[in-house]
Order: C-alpha cells, then sequence, then structure tokens
C-alpha cells in the first residue's frame, strides 16, 4: 500500500469516527447544559466553592466568575511550581525560576500549554499530575462554558441570564471531560501508553553519558492533553515519545481526541438552538477547511522535490518512521486547527510550506473545528461577520437566529477579531527590533523570522505548539509570551460573553422571505469565505517574510 493511499484512508478512518459518535455526544453535552438537576457530587463541589448553582448570572457576572476562577489557577499553579523543591514526588527537581513559573501557570490556565521547558527533566509527579493535569480539565471546561453561554444568547430572548458559570464549570468536567478520559486512558494504555508513579531509571549509556527514563502518570495526562486541546507533554518529545504516543494505532485515536468535542459541540448547538441545521451549517464549514488543509498539507510534505526527499518518499526530517508523512501531517493540521498544540512531529523541520500551513491553521482563528469551546464561539463570531458582509451586500439588516446584528454587535465581534493579530503582531515586531531576544533565534533569514512569528501566533492563539529552532526559556519570551497567552484567551472571551447579553436581551426577529438562509451549504461556503479572507488580509504580509519566502526559495 503507498503511503499516500494509507494517508487517505486515515482521513476516511477519522471521518467515519467522528460521524459515529456525533449525534450522541452533541445531544448528551446538550442534555448535561440544559440540564436542571445535579448529581451528589456536582452538590459536594457547589457546597465546598460556596456557589448557588441555580442563580442565573447577566454577562459581567459569568465573566467575573471565569476571571476570578482562572486567576486563582494561575496564582496556585505558580505556587506549586515554586514549592516543588520541597514537595513529595519531586523526583529531586528543583524549584522552576519565577519567569518560567509565571509562563507555564499562564500557559495551562490559558489552555494553551506552550512548554519552554524538558518535562521529564523539570516537573515532578505532584506538578504534572496535581498541577498541569489538574488544569487541562478545567481550563477546558472553562472553554465550552464560554461557547455555551453563547449559545444561550442566541436561544434565549427579553432577558440579560445566560446560565450559571460554576454549574457549567463543573458539569462540563464531571459528565463530559471526566468519563470520557477514563475510557480514553483505557484505550491508550492498551495500545502501550504508560501509566504508573515511577522514578527516574537509568538504562544505558547514549553518547558517552547515562541515559535516564522517567516514568509517570502518561496516559491519563496524555487523553486530557488531547481531548481538552490542551496539548502539554509529559516529555520533551510530546506525542512524538513512544511513552506517550506508541504506535499507529495510537497516533490516529489521539487525533480522533483532538477533534471529537469541538466536532460534537457543533450538534450540541443547533440542539440549544432549536435547528440542528444551523449545527450542520457550522460543521459543514468546519469540516471543508479541515479537509482543505489536511490535503495541503499532505501534498506538500509528499511532493517536495530534492534528492532526498524521493529516497525517503517525501519529507521525513523532524517526523517519526511509526507514524510517517500521512500520520505526521494529518496530526499537524487537527493541532493547528484546533487550540491543541501537541506534536508528533517538529514542525520547524517541515516544508516552507508545510510550516506554512500549520501557522495559518492557527492564524484562521483555530475554528476548523477549534478548540474546545472556542472553536464553536469562535466560528459563531465568524457567523456574525458573515451576516453583517452579506446584508452589506443586499442593503438588508443583518440577521442570525432571529437576532438582530446591529452596531453593538458588530462592534462586539470586530474587536474579538482583531485582539488576536494585534498581540501576534505587536509582540513579534517588539522581539525583531529589540536588541536581545533576537539572540534566542536558531536560524537565520525568513526561517528565523517565523520561529519568532509561530512563538507569538501559538501563544496568543492558546495553542502551544512551536518552531523547535527558538530558544524560549528566556526571561523576555517566558514574560511576553506569557502575556500573549493570558490576553489571547481572556479578552476574547470579554467581547464573546458581552455578544452573548446583547443578544439574549433582543426581541426574536420573525423569518421573512428575505432573510439569509443561515442553515444551508451556501453559508457554510460564506463562512469558510470570511475566514479566509479575513485572516489573508491581516497576515499575509507577516506569512510573506516568512514561511511563503521560504517555500518560494526552496
Amino acid at each position: 500500500m503507498s503511503s499516500v493511499l494509507a494517508g487517505v484512508l486515515q482521513v476516511l478512518a477519522l471521518v467515519v469516527a467522528l460521524g459515529l459518535v456525533y449525534r450522541p455526544l452533541g445531544d448528551h453535552m446538550a442534555r448535561v447544559y440544559c440540564s436542571t438537576k445535579h448529581l451528589r457530587v456536582e452538590k459536594w463541589m457547589y457546597r465546598a466553592i460556596g456557589a448557588n448553582p441555580d442563580t442565573e448570572m447577566r454577562w459581567p457576572a459569568y465573566l467575573r466568575g471565569v476571571l476570578a476562577f482562572s486567576a486563582v489557577g494561575v496564582l496556585l499553579l505558580y505556587l506549586l511550581q515554586r514549592l516543588q523543591g520541597s514537595l513529595p514526588g519531586s523526583l529531586g527537581f528543583a524549584s522552576i525560576t519565577p519567569d518560567q513559573a509565571f509562563n507555564t501557570a499562564a500557559s495551562f490556565v490559558a489552555n494553551t500549554n506552550w512548554q519552554s521547558y524538558a518535562g521529564e527533566q523539570a516537573m515532578g509527579h505532584v506538578v504534572q499530575t496535581g498541577g498541569l493535569a489538574v488544569q487541562n480539565f478545567v481550563s477546558a471546561a472553562v472553554g465550552i462554558a464560554v461557547a455555551v453561554a453563547l449559545v444561550r444568547g442566541f436561544a434565549r430572548s427579553r432577558t440579560g441570564e445566560l446560565g450559571n458559570f460554576w454549574a457549567d464549570l463543573v458539569r462540563g468536567t464531571v459528565r463530559v471531560l471526566l468519563p470520557l478520559s477514563v475510557v480514553g486512558a483505557l484505550v491508550l494504555v492498551a495500545c502501550g501508553a504508560i501509566q504508573n508513579f515511577a522514578g527516574i531509571h537509568e538504562v544505558g549509556q547514549f553518547m558517552g553519558g547515562p541515559q535516564q527514563w522517567n516514568g509517570g502518570a502518561v496516559a491519563s495526562q496524555e487523553v486530557i492533553k488531547e481531548l481538552g486541546t490542551n496539548g502539554g507533554g509529559y516529555f520533551n518529545a510530546n506525542s512524538a515519545h513512544p511513552f506517550e504516543n506508541p504506535n499507529g494505532l495510537s497516533n490516529l485515536f489521539e487525533i480522533f481526541l483532538i477533534l471529537v468535542i469541538p466536532t460534537a459541540l457543533t450538534r450540541t448547538f443547533g440542539r440549544m438552538v432549536g435547528s440542528t441545521k444551523q449545527g450542520y451549517a457550522i460543521l459543514g464549514a468546519m469540516g471543508g477547511i479541515w479537509l482543505g488543509f489536511t490535503a495541503l498539507m499532505m501534498w506538500t510534505e509528499f511532493a517536495h522535490h530534492g534528492p532526498a526527499f524521493e529516497l525517503a518518499g517525501g519529507a521525513m526530517e523532524g517526523k517519526e518512521t511509526r507514524f510517517g508523512i500521512a500520520g505526521s501531517s494529518i496530526f499537524a493540521v487537527a493541532t493547528t486547527l484546533t487550540s491543541t498544540g501537541a506534536v508528533n512531529s517538529f514542525h520547524s523541520s517541515y516544508t516552507g510550506f508545510g510550516g506554512g500551513i500549520a501557522m495559518l491553521g492557527m492564524q484562521l482563528g483555530e475554528v476548523a473545528p477549534g478548540g474546545v469551546g472556542s472553536g464553536l464561539y469562535g466560528m459563531l463570531i465568524v457567523a456574525v461577520i458573515a451576516v453583517f458582509l452579506a446584508g452589506l451586500m443586499v442593503g438588508r439588516t443583518p440577521e442570525y437566529l432571529g437576532k438582530k446584528i446591529g452596531t453593538r454587535e458588530i462592534k462586539l465581534a470586530a474587536c474579538y477579531i482583531l485582539i488576536t493579530p494585534a498581540l501576534v503582531l505587536c509582540f513579534t515586531a517588539l522581539a525583531l527590533v529589540l536588541p536581545t531576544p533576537p539572540h534566542s533565534i536558531l536560524n537565520p533569514g525568513a526561517h528565523g523570522f517565523s520561529e519568532v512569528l509561530y512563538a507569538y501566533t501559538s501563544g496568543a492563539n492558546n495553542n502551544g505548539s512551536a518552531f523547535a529552532g527558538l530558544n524560549a526559556n528566556t526571561q523576555w519570551f517566558n514574560t511576553t509570551i506569557g502575556l500573549a497567552m493570558l490576553l489571547g484567551r481572556f479578552l476574547p472571551m470579554v467581547f464573546v460573553l458581552a455578544l452573548a447579553g446583547s443578544l439574549a436581551g433582543q426581541r426574536p426577529v420573525p423569518v421573512t422571505a428575505g432573510t439569509l438562509a443561515t442553515h444551508k451549504p451556501l453559508f457554510s461556503g460564506l463562512l469558510v469565505g470570511t475566514v479566509l479572507i479575513v485572516a489573508a488580509l491581516t497576515y499575509f504580509p507577516a506569512l510573506a517574510l516568512g514561511p511563503l519566502a521560504e517555500g518560494l526559495a526552496s
């Protein structure tokens, strides 16, 4: 069987698997977030945090809950790292330095999981399991909660109430993420991923020195790393490490985990707004972009010319032979079109155009299907922009799901669209013009520029993957990427929740003959066009200086 055919069959297997779970998982999440009942364990949690889950919140109160919970998470994770040297189960590792502890705390709370450290050489069992893995669950639950709040904004009328943040947070963790993670961890263990609390073992000599391996609760962290679109690896090699991702079957399963919740949330959206066709339209746009990017990535990596590439059957540098070009390309697209950032190959070693495709996937806003929760609310913001553009073309006040898209709604949507590119481009410019940051760049020319652009693109979009050549463990990059991650995560949430509150307070607009049909393939095409045009206009000059220049020169 040819490698290209194997890649096509992997894509088909993913589509079939996602199709099988789409309805049951999407319907389950709709029931979870529409339920008025509380499980006993949930009631215990509400008592512990002093929250009344039956109290409805308007958008400012909902936002305060999101920000307060996340701020406490940053503080606790920071302190846990700073005290690591005094904690049991630290495996003899010292406490993390202040700038790196801040960067890591911001990263995991912001659902980014950018790592400027090697996990097996810096973090003990307590920090890995009690700190990082916990944030993998709750940061994902926060993202789903914000998406559900926006969906309620579309579904409700003449009220500013968006639900209860604490109830949404707890339900998402207890009823969605935990059960799926238990099942997924068992599958990964069956595939060969490790799950233990073993210490450091010396297993032989390597390049004249001792070779040491760590154990750890890897499978349980690996599953939520992918399922919650987090991405932070237990080991420095991330999902290229055989302890995390042993073989081709586990690789395909991890890609499935990355895509399954963001995909199923479109069904949840359709159920909550009373029209599953609306969910299918959103899914169609997401799926079209994902398939297009996957095909482009496989083409660039398989078809690149040169004697070395021809002997290897394609661009194999930086890729694991057990996954091949197809498995690596599909994983790279899945991880950059979502907010996952996990890697089973090294994006810096991809062809110039291949690295550009990975970067552009993040710059689109990670909406195909996007991060857990953030992909759905990102695409719904794009839908608001799309109906506004359609309204301009026909001279009609734009409407979406029975809600008028007026001046306030467009301003909020525009702020959401602009904030992330502003962070990426401003931080990249500062890093290149100041005297010290460029010293971290490994490669000269266009590739070196791409290293910095990719780092801030990844941080501000809450992705977490990296071009491996950049030394990001400096005070400058730890601090600025940390700020980019926090601002890129929580400033957009401000605009999302404000938009949700504005929509929830409106009266429903009746459907007329002139209403744009947002449940049909034509609207899905309009969504795709809006996503691509907005990203192209914003990032094309920067991409032309980096991956496009490198690709054309090779």
